[in-house]
């Protein structure tokens, strides 16, 4: 079944690349141009060049076209017309992108996905890192605690109108984009036809899972927008927008690799006398789950934020701008898990064999709970002009933006049947899963031992709870200056220059409380805190009752017992408990570039070359230790690192008239490392013979570099039709994987009597592939079936790297698919939409050595998620406009991790159900 499905999926990606290449000769005749019954509210925008909208798709695709490199637009149709939950999930209907939503930070693995929502994007194959975020072209504060990716799940698509992802380079771009540049961009009051207008949204939600639960996931928002001109010649316009939106959320979980990597629940079937793997056995397909954990995930987002544009028309020369955009989301996400934890694990032989297997002494149920809020803010702010002298073109502009990813008041609190007892639920089997059909283990457990599970309150109460408490934010301003000279004739066309400088301050502090264990043998329920419960833990699957908990009276428990000597976030002495994970950093880019364009006939040339530099200080703390081990007093040092990135570029594009262009591009690229890999906090211990031994950040990481190679061809017609293929290469040196707030690829450096270990550069590594589109509305059909089309577009990529450690030197890159693919089917006609889409995505990784077993055979894995989305739409007249979409139609699971390439035996999943969302428009 498997393979079937994927080699249908093959057989639809050699039909899209066939397609978009012999569409060159089909669409030969004429331009591209909308269907007569299209409405825009934006004028069309012809250039890349400025900051330009598209209403539609007929827009977007005329934006690819006239662009000079390869890029892939959303238009504001694409973003309406669909019931994702954030401009992550809009990013993944273009090719070359895959969404994930989980990461390596505070709400990594399941915890992240459980959330049900996209978070993040990898463009052809390049984690969030690599990829830089633009609004309006401003370069947007990156506020995760231990990554440079931006959060993009913090941004609805209704707060946007068009998305431009640049795929290839030009030199007046920034040099730290080796996957793509994302621009989100927003209009002004002069891409819009009449001189005043504006529209109101008000919208409904609604999430499935959270219903099967019996609470009523329900949700919606107002969003409102507003342009006008005015002056006596209509030289001034405004523009603004507001959005709110609210979703509630219950999401189902089943964390067997969890509980594995965190209390160590899993086995290998067959065994040496020690417990480990025995020999001859492929250790994937030896693998056994001997616990998980079984829960839900339920909360709520509140998303709100607009954004503002003032432009100036001068004169027929200058024109002046200030534009301004915020957003704000604040997620409570509160996790409750059941736990099996295998406990006294044994090795029997297995007779006269030689091998082994693991015996489970006992069963211990246990209930854990967690609280994971997070508010997240990002702004951007920028003013600036364009002034034409003759010739010249000058267009200086100040820009700033700040971001915040904080964790308040994170509180975690439990309970065991085994707080006092080990004797509790002895066991005595070698396996405790067994597994169905659908592949998900279940527990063969006795029925005392169901009967303690269902029953969390009459479990023992450890502790009022852990807290812990971590902000992380970064502010980002600075100018630019770009200068542009057009020749009236001759094959040189344009010559242009600039230069920019940016000035980024981040800071991040992590804190952690632990209250003294309980020891009068008060219950968890006594403690006041059940308010309620699920009588199905994960409805369908797993019917363990479940509690729910009262959120005040759980922050007035633990405020009541949290005392100045619970500090612990690191260490033993207050001062280095409070300052040990906190680290602050600046970090300054000054760029200087020169571009020039040449054009014989219908063959255009730019070449180009930027250089940057970039100054980065870091601030952490220092904890020294003397040789009998004892904790000293702390303090806060510093390191600087330096970068000079020279970044030469090449692009040539041939237009076969107004229907066609070819592109083919050299340019090169770098990304700076994780702030947390280059400054890092310091620990510092002397033994007893008198090595000092420093564990640290590294500030001398080179960054990751990369020499990128495009060619593409993109062609469209005048009857609905549009197409494009385009095959990349990449090829990485110094390459960094993404590893959260553990050092990555850590190595040991003697110097003398010190011994440095420190975080170190990997090898290289290669990363390409081909992708094709094609759109095509069948308008030239009998009526009425000229309404009708098909979209469809799909990646084929291969990646590979060194991560430098001993037999990691040939791994997939994380999060990157090899097969991804999106197709439509549409209708389209007298202000009746309707769109039918189904979404692939292939398995991929997303954490090596998981269990740290120095192989790669224990990589956790993402199994390949599929969707199928549906949206009808109608436009009343008099500008009102009703739409329904509805994403995950067919209730898929949304997250499916497992431990091995080839074996599901010990997996994380995530049911999150399907979502509707309805929408009314009125427009003036």
């Amino acid at each position: 079944m498997r393979s079937t499905k994927h080699h249908l999926l093959a057989r639809a990606i050699a039909a899209a690349i066939t397609a978009a290449a012999l569409s060159g000769a089909a669409f030969a005749g004429d331009a591209p141009a909308a269907p007569q019954d299209s409405t825009a509210a934006p004028a069309a925008a012809t250039t890349l060049g400025k900051i330009t909208v598209a209403a539609n798709r007929y827009d977007a695709s005329q934006l690819q076209m006239d662009a000079v490199n390869t890029v892939n637009v959303l238009s504001a149709d694409d973003l309406k017309y669909t019931a994702v939950h954030n401009v992550a999930e809009a990013l993944g209907l273009l090719p070359g992108v895959n969404v994930f939503n989980t990461g390596q930070s505070y709400f990594g693995g399941i915890d992240g996905a459980s959330r049900g929502e996209g978070m993040f994007t990898s463009v052809r194959g390049l984690n969030a890192e690599y990829n830089v975020n633009l609004i309006n072209g401003v370069n947007v504060a990156q506020g995760m605690a231990y990554s440079r990716g931006v959060q993009l799940s913090l941004l609805p698509p209704s707060g946007l109108q068009t998305i431009v992802l640049n795929k290839t380079s030009t030199a007046d771009m920034d040099g730290d984009a080796i996957g793509g540049t994302i621009d989100f961009r927003t209009p002004t009051a002069f891409d819009f036809s009449a001189p005043t207008s504006g529209s109101v949204t008000a919208s409904g939600r609604m999430e499935s899972r959270a219903r099967d639960y019996g609470d009523n996931g329900l949700g919606g928002g107002l969003a409102g927008e507003f342009q006008s001109k005015f002056g006596q010649e209509k030289q001034f316009g405004i523009y603004a927008s507001a959005y709110y939106d609210k979703r509630n959320y219950v999401n189902s979980e089943a964390a067997a690799a969890s509980s594995a990597l965190n209390d160590g629940s899993w086995e290998f079937a067959r065994t040496t006398a020690k417990g480990d793997n025995a020999p001859g056995f492929d250790p994937v397909r030896n693998l056994l789950s001997t616990g998980m954990n079984i829960g839900t995930s339920s909360g709520q987002t509140k998303r709100y934020g607009g954004n503002v544009s003032l432009d100036w028309k001068v004169d027929d020369t200058l024109t002046a701008y200030a534009r301004a955009t915020y957003g704000y989301a604040k997620t409570e996400q509160n996790t409750t898990y059941l736990q099996i934890i295998p406990a006294n694990v044994s090795y029997a032989p297995i007779g006269s064999t030689g091998l082994y297997q693991p015996v489970i002494g006992r069963i211990a149920t246990r209930f854990w709970y967690e609280t994971n809020p997070e508010k997240a803010d990002l702004a951007t702010f920028q003013v600036g002009g364009d002034k034409t002298l003759g010739g010249w073109t000058l267009s200086p502009s100040l820009f700033y933006s700040f971001g915040d990813n904080d964790r308040p008041d994170h509180v975690e609190i439990s309970a065991r049947n085994d707080q006092y007892s080990s004797a509790n639920f002895p066991y005595g089997a070698s396996s405790v899963m067994s597994y169905g059909a659908d592949h998900l283990p279940y527990p063969m457990l006795t029925p005392a031992m169901n009967a303690q599970l269902s029953s969390a309150a009459t479990m023992y109460a450890r502790r009022a709870g852990q807290l812990t408490e971590s902000f992380s934010g970064q502010q980002k301003g600075g100018a630019k200056f770009d200068a542009r000279y057009d020749f009236e004739d001759g094959a040189l066309r344009t010559v242009q220059f600039g230069v920019k400088y940016s000035d980024a301050h981040r800071e991040f502090t992590n804190r952690d409380w632990t209250t003294a264990k309980y020891t009068d043998g008060r219950s968890f329920g006594s403690l006041g805190l059940i308010d309620g419960g699920y009588s199905s833990v994960f409805p369908g699957v797993y019917d363990y009752a479940v509690p729910t908990i009262d959120q005040a009276a759980l922050k007035r428990l633990i405020a009541s017992r949290v005392t100045d000597a619970n500090l612990d976030t690191c260490g033993s002495l207050y001062v280095n408990n409070w300052n040990c994970n906190t680290q602050r950093a600046r970090e300054t880019v000054s760029a200087a570039y020169a571009m020039a364009s040449f054009k014989w006939g219908d063959l255009e040339v730019i070449p180009g070359l930027r250089f940057e530099h970039t100054d980065i200080r870091n601030t952490f703390w220092s904890t020294p230790h003397d040789a009998t081990g004892a904790e000293q007093t702390g303090h806060f040092a510093r390191n600087f690192t330096h970068y000079d990135e020279p970044l030469p570029s090449l692009l040539v594009n041939y237009r076969g008239g107004d229907n066609a262009v070819y592109r083919g591009s050299i340019w090169t690229s770098y990304t700076r490392p994780a702030f947390v890999q280059l400054g890092g906090g310091s620990q510092v211990s002397v033994s007893a013979d008198g090595l000092t031994t420093i564990t640290e950040g590294n500030p001398n990481l080179k960054p990751i570099k990369s020499l990128n190679f495009d060619l593409s061809g993109e062609w469209g017609n005048q009857h609905g039709g549009h197409a494009m293929t385009a095959l990349f290469y990449k090829s990485l040196s110094n390459y960094i994987y993404e590893s959260g707030s553990n050092p990555v690829n850590a190595g040991t450096v003697d110097a003398g009597s010190i011994q440095y270990v420190r975080p170190q550069n990997g090898g290289d590594g290669k990363v390409y592939g081909v992708e094709a589109a094609v759109r095509q509305k069948f308008q030239d059909m009998p009526v009425p079936f000229d309404g009708f089309g098909v979209g469809l577009n799909a990646t084929r990529q291969w990646t590979s790297v060194d991560l430098g450690l001993d037999g990691f030197h040939h791994q997939r890159i994380q999060n990157a698919p090899e097969l991804m693919a999106n197709a439509e089917l549409f209708y389209e006609k007298h202000g009746f939409s309707v769109n039918l889409s189904y979404h692939y995505a292939g398995s991929y990784v997303s954490t090596y050595d998981y269990f740290g077993q120095n192989q790669p055979w224990d990589n956790l894995w993402i199994r390949p998620v599929t969707r199928v989305d549906l949206h009808a739409g109608y436009a009343f007249p008099h500008g009102f406009q009703v739409d329904l979409s509805i994403s995950n139609l067919t209730k898929n699971y949304t997250y499916w991790s497992h431990v091995g390439r080839n074996s599901l035996a010990i997996s994380d999943v995530v049911d999150s159900g399907m979502t509707t969302l309805l929408t009314a428009k009125y427009s003036f």
